[in-house]
């Protein structure tokens, strides 16, 4: 069962494409690639759908789509010499019938693993994410579900499939707390850059994973703004349209930089490029996008919370409650699952754990030149409730805390 969207194709030949005719399912992967990349990607989808439905009972497959740039025909295009080739990864989204949480404990593995074992002939990661239509139905609106919801292309499952989940079409509704995750999941990646660049070896596969992770964080940076004002769209190229004409209510001397990385981070989502820069180029642009992104994080925290923030430290050492959306009892019991019983003591049980995300990347990433060691290694054990005693221990820390929470 394959999608019968009709989205454009069409693109400029120069500059930024423009924006696909409409959202919803999709024909295609990309705007600009080759027919033999666009058959290539489709051959794959229909190797993930004829092994899923092995796996898979058709009692309990109740749809599947791709999402991410793929599923929403704005993929990656690599140019090679061999031609063009996938860029980014493959997100497959598996929508099962019955109680999410034990489809989750009974399919998420054996995905997992056919996820690895596909990914090799795709030339790209592919991943799965178990789903119901149910929750989907009934969760508040996000980032996440908004793009999944306006731009897919549906490999299995009735054209219905998503009735009820209008919500999700609906950009305006996502919170601001969504701004503020965007930008953690991408300062983070900026942090993991900035573990490679100080790597004695420094490989081409790091300096394309740190190239990667600096284009992910000049997209964001437009994205969490237009989030902040209720102008979210599905479509990278829509996104920057609305970012160039986006009249802001306050003179900010950060935002044309800001609108300048967003252009880079869309080409650069749509043509990916696998460059030889040397670790000392890649090393000032990231102290560049590290410097941005902090004023960029300290205007949304402070218009989110509505508190004044005048560093990291400050944010970081602040009481305030980072995360006020969430459930102080569902909080509760979420710490004393990932803390067990030492969380009885600890007067920050009452808040949700992403707020030691929050705090610990605030130091992490942007005092650590501004601090002794010492203090940035015990602020950052205390926060994640580890002992910590070099930065790279913290990292590791912190990365393994942000898995559970971003």
């Amino acid at each position: 069962m394959i999608a019968v969207g009709d989205s454009a194709r069409s693109v400029e030949t120069s500059g930024v494409p423009h924006p696909l005719s409409r959202p919803g399912e999709t024909k295609h992967f990309t705007l600009e690639g080759s027919d033999e990349l666009e058959a290539h990607l489709e051959r794959t989808c229909q190797q993930v759908l004829a092994r899923v439905r092995r796996l898979i009972p058709e009692r309990k497959l109740e749809g599947l789509l791709v999402g991410g740039g793929y599923g929403r025909g704005e993929g990656g295009v690599l140019k090679t010499e061999a031609g063009d080739r996938p860029y980014n990864d493959l997100e497959l989204y598996v929508f099962l019938r019955g109680n999410n949480f034990v489809n989750q404990r009974r399919y998420q593995a054996p995905l997992h693993e056919l996820g690895k074992r596909l990914s090799p002939p795709a030339g790209v990661e592919v991943e799965f994410k178990v789903l119901s239509v149910a929750k989907l139905r009934r969760s508040p609106s996000s980032m996440f579900y908004y793009d999944l919801v306006a731009g897919h292309h549906r490999l299995w499952g009735e054209e219905s499939l998503l009735s009820g989940c209008g919500h999700h079409r609906a950009a305006e509704r996502i919170p601001l707390c969504e701004a503020t995750r965007l930008l953690m999941n991408r300062c983070s990646g900026l942090l993991f850059a900035r573990e490679r660049l100080e790597c004695a070896e420094f490989s081409p596969v790091d300096a394309d994973f740190v190239e990667r992770n600096l284009a992910k964080a000049q997209l964001a940076f437009g994205d969490a703004v237009l989030t902040a004002f209720g102008r979210y769209h599905w479509s990278c190229l829509e996104r920057h349209k609305r970012l160039k004409s986006l009249k802001m209510p306050e003179a900010l001397p950060w935002w044309s930089e800001v609108q300048r990385h967003h252009f880079s981070g869309v080409d650069f989502k749509l043509r990916p490029r696998r460059v030889a820069a040397s670790r000392a180029a890649l090393l000032d642009r990231h102290e560049e996008l590290s410097s941005l992104g902090l004023q960029l994080w300290l205007w949304l925290e402070r218009r989110r919370l509505n508190c004044p923030f005048d560093s990291a430290r400050d944010y970081a050492l602040s009481s305030v409650n980072k995360c006020p959306e969430t459930s102080g009892w569902r909080n509760a019991l979420l710490n004393l699952r990932t803390f067990q019983l030492s969380v009885q003591l600890n007067p920050g049980s009452w808040r949700y754990p992403r707020e030691r995300v929050l705090h610990a990347l605030a130091w992490l990433l942007w005092q650590r030149e501004e601090s002794e060691e010492s203090e940035l290694l015990r602020c950052v054990g205390r926060e994640l409730r580890v002992v910590v005693r070099s930065f790279s221990d913290a990292v590791a820390a912190y990365t393994a805390f942000w898995r559970q929470f971003s």
